[in-house]
């Protein structure tokens, strides 16, 4: 009877350790939470089986009891802020090339645009997204439709025709 709690015991508590190590350490799904899900039913079992039903209804609601437990003291205890990323990212993205361009100016595809690619407008490479869905092949003449914050909205420039 002994030696029966004694393995229930150390099951739900690898279980519970593993679930808490998935819950706050491992992203996804991973081997952990996996492990500890197994381990805390394999617990749970093994309760029912070889000590009977009221101890292993009295395991499920202590197994139960012990992992909300120990997740709550550890979302409020200050082990978690030591291993938390706090750093903030302050910097931007320099843009300001794409302010310099205009509706009507004219350049070239430097990739294909399919529907978004490089674009050379005014000796500036900047990305180019095709302003009605039509793919572009590369060196072929483009305009400028609009120039948004980080892309530049163009067209398929038209041949001018000498009349």
């Amino acid at each position: 009877m002994t030696f029966n709690l004694i393995i229930v015991g150390i099951l739900i508590v690898l279980g519970v350790a593993l679930l808490l190590i998935e819950f706050f350490l491992l992203p996804g799904i991973s081997i952990a939470g996996v492990g500890g899900a197994l381990f805390m039913i394999g617990g749970i079992i093994y309760a029912y089986s070889y000590l009977g039903t009221p101890a292993g209804n009295i395991t499920l609601g202590l197994s139960l009891l012990l992992l909300g437990a120990s997740f709550v003291w550890l979302l409020k205890s200050k082990s978690i802020q030591k291993i938390a990323l706090t750093t903030d990212i302050n910097e931007t993205v320099d843009n300001s090339s794409l302010r310099s361009l205009q509706p009507g100016d004219t350049g070239i595809a430097v990739s294909r645009l399919n529907p978004i690619g490089k674009v050379m407008i005014n000796d500036i490479i900047v990305e180019g997204k095709s302003f009605d869905g039509e793919f572009i092949d590369e060196d072929i003449e483009i305009e400028v439709v609009r120039a948004e914050t980080y892309n530049v909205l163009v067209k398929r420039r038209l041949p001018v025709e000498n009349y």
